[in-house]
């Protein structure tokens, strides 16, 4: 036998547990874990009683890996469990369906991901731990049977929209502090926002959607109205978002906010150029998407 095929065939055997927590953490997509990373922290500083002290930050350090590596990685890895029979037809070469993660391993790493989510979340206070449950049944509710909410773009959407940036940001906020009604408003605007980012990442799977019965918004409508739909969704939710901080009379976060918007503008008409779909996609999430994120960080700093 040759080499590699005997190195292959012993790695597939008998992994290092090593190489079974690389596998476990490629998973969980590390990718994906900025943005509820990202409103976690937002949500933190606009609940205004963070502070510069090791405690706090300390907090809000634990609170990202929370809603990053823990959550979202826990997600992404009940999807692609509940994905495996699709991948075995599509994709075949991925880690489940090609047997190099077994499926003992995907409920062991939810399982320790669970534990640990629940924990980091009770030490944080209540609310949190409420919030993370909630994330937790909408992760299943998105990807697995009989609900298995992603067949429909505009639901699994929403789900999507609202774990990665509103129940993060809210939790950000109540890891320090009540809610208050101007952080709601902005966790819940830019989950609308997040709506329309979703839908231009859906841009990556036409074919396989459809081919797979997923009805995304562009199978459902056709790129150019899914396009529209998106870029529609992005700036409304961002234009609330500035209205918001004008009728606070908080003239410079508004500004800053409506300029990022601004900025946006030229990265969207560019995207209807691009002929391939998954182009377009790769090409806003690597250009567009930064004005929208800095824009949440602006309208925390401006609820402080």
């Amino acid at each position: 036998m040759p080499e590699s095929t005997a190195s292959t065939a012993s790695s597939r055997a008998s992994p290092s547990p090593m190489l079974i927590l690389r596998r476990s953490v490629e998973l969980m997509k590390p990718v994906t874990w900025f943005a509820p990373s990202w409103a976690f922290l937002c949500g933190s500083i606009a609940s205004g009683a963070s502070q510069w002290t090791v405690t706090d930050v300390g907090r809000i350090a634990l609170g990202t890996l929370l809603a990053g590596p823990i959550l979202c990685g826990m997600a992404q890895v009940v999807n692609d469990y509940c994905d495996r029979d699709v991948d075995a037809i599509n994709e075949p070469q991925r880690l489940i369906p090609s047997g190099l993660v077994s499926t003992r391993q995907v409920f062991i790493t939810v399982g320790v991901l669970v534990v640990l989510g629940l924990g980091i979340a009770l030490f944080l206070g209540q609310y949190v731990a409420l919030m993370t449950a909630i994330g937790m049944v909408l992760a299943v509710i998105y990807s697995a049977g009989p609900i298995r909410a992603k067949r429909n773009g505009w639901i699994g959407n929403t789900i999507v929209a609202v774990s990665y940036e509103g129940l993060p940001w809210i939790a950000g906020h109540l890891a320090f502090a009540p809610l208050t009604f101007g952080s709601v408003l902005m966790a819940a605007l830019f989950s609308l926002g997040a709506h329309g980012i979703m839908t231009i990442n859906d841009f990556k799977s036409i074919e396989g959607d459809r081919i797979s019965g997923i009805r995304s918004i562009p199978v459902l409508y056709g790129e150019i109205a899914a396009a529209w739909t998106a870029f529609v969704t992005i700036n409304v939710a961002q234009i609330l978002v500035v209205m918001y901080f004008l009728h606070t009379r908080n003239w410079i976060i508004a500004s800053i906010i409506g300029a990022l918007v601004l900025m946006q503008i030229p990265t969207q008409w560019k995207f209807f150029t691009i002929a391939d779909p998954r182009k377009r996609a790769i090409f806003y999430n690597a250009s567009g998407i930064a004005m929208f994120v800095w824009g949440m960080m602006a309208a925390a700093i401006g609820l402080r």
